[in-house]
């Protein structure tokens, strides 16, 4: 299916980036939304404004076919709570007002700790403030879905990992390290399965949903391959590849909670240490059957190594 225009709202994180570049084989028109846009294609338009202004964002998805919530918040729970429901309100309005389906690119913090695979249909139970936050916003979504006032779908990731992706733990923990002959960090529990997402896949997957009619109306997992490797079998991926030595150590709650009395950072990442500690497994069986076949741990890493030595 090809439109005329799709809008990314929130364009300047590795997912924005991402959908810029694989949307341009979908749309005539690709619009970047954002407080600073940048190109991605020679041909992007850009749209200078602030999600938490109702006016901006109406006249930000004028003309869209489809628009993608792909924003990031400063990664503190007050701003959450304070921001977020403003920006989900503005964008349903907009796109309700002007007859543009959207796509709520989402994480899996609503599910809160989960007891087994997380799917499509696991229960909204979050374990922490963060958690609270997305499943307000997403309930707010769903709700406009069943009222039939937006056409809309919500496209879930785990962690991510792969090219690009420089804010996600393992990128400065595992890969930088290990690059530099470095000993490398896992969080709390390098013995349990953790899910992650591959950029590149997430990417591809999301733009597929948005321009499938069939997606609408539904929760989606983004591809993400199904063999959940142990914080030890990551890191000792990432070191063969590299062809380094496979060190590292685990950084256990209580030391993290005592580096998060100086670091604001870690410190909001603390109620969200149950992800590390217990095995984290994402789902996408779904997506897959319907689409396409989540890149292999192993490929994904060899291509995020090469892009780190490009």
């Amino acid at each position: 299916m090809s439109t005329g225009r799709q809008t990314i709202l929130g364009a300047g994180g590795v997912i924005g980036k991402g959908l810029a570049r694989e949307l341009s084989s979908y749309a005539k028109h690709v619009r970047l939304v954002g407080r600073n846009p940048t190109n991605v294609n020679p041909d992007d338009e850009l749209v200078v404004a602030d999600l938490l202004d109702s006016a901006a964002v109406q006249e930000a998805v004028r003309e869209s076919d489809i628009a993608y919530l792909v924003a990031g918040l400063e990664y503190k729970a007050t701003v959450w709570r304070e921001q977020w429901p403003t920006i989900m309100g503005n964008v349903i309005e907009a796109c309700r007002r002007h007859d543009v389906r959207l796509v709520f690119f989402d994480n899996v913090y609503l599910y809160g700790r989960v007891n087994g695979p997380m799917t499509e249909e696991t229960s909204v139970n979050p374990s922490c403030a963060k958690g609270e936050v997305r499943a307000q916003i997403a309930e707010m979504l769903m709700n406009e879905i069943v009222a039939g006032n937006v056409k809309a779908l919500v496209a879930r990731a785990a962690d991510f990992y792969g090219p690009e992706a420089v804010t996600t733990f393992v990128h400065p923990m595992v890969f930088e390290k290990l690059r530099a002959g470095k000993k490398a960090a896992w969080l709390c529990n390098d013995d349990v399965p953790h899910s992650m997402t591959f950029t590149p896949d997430a990417v591809r997957g999301t733009a597929l949903l948005g321009n499938t009619d069939e997606a609408y109306g539904q929760v989606w997992h983004l591809p993400t391959h199904g063999d959940a490797p142990t914080g030890k079998k990551f890191v000792e991926m990432v070191a063969a590849t590299l062809n380094a030595s496979p060190r590292y150590r685990v950084l256990k709650p209580g030391m993290l909670t005592l580096v998060g009395f100086f670091n604001p950072l870690v410190r909001e990442s603390i109620e969200l240490l149950y992800q590390n500690q217990y095995p984290y497994i994402v789902d996408s069986t779904k997506f897959n059957q319907c689409f396409f076949q989540p890149t292999p741990y192993r490929e994904g890493i060899q291509q995020t190594v090469e892009w780190l030595g490009r």
